[in-house]
């Protein structure tokens, strides 16, 4: 998990944590980032809203293959649903 390219803040108090338990708490929220980032879940949370053809896609494959697109039109908008 050291190898993760990826900048984040955190902010502890290192009054109350020790170095090393600063870094598993970081080490936690790489694992935890890994699994929501992954396509398969943020295509399962995410509803697609493409208003050049006045279409919203809902399903699986639909989103995900939107999402790994390189150049995304204007006015195709990635919405939360929850």
């Amino acid at each position: 998990m050291n190898n993760i390219n990826r900048d984040l803040l955190v902010m502890f108090n290192q009054e109350l944590m020790s170095p090393k338990a600063i870094e598993i708490q970081v080490e936690m929220l790489h694992e935890i980032l890994f699994d929501v980032e992954r396509t398969d879940n943020l295509a399962a949370a995410h509803e697609v809203i493409d208003l050049n053809k006045y279409k919203i896609y809902v399903k699986h494959a639909s989103v995900r293959d939107i999402i790994k697109e390189q150049d995304l039109k204007p006015f195709v908008f990635l919405n939360c649903r929850n």
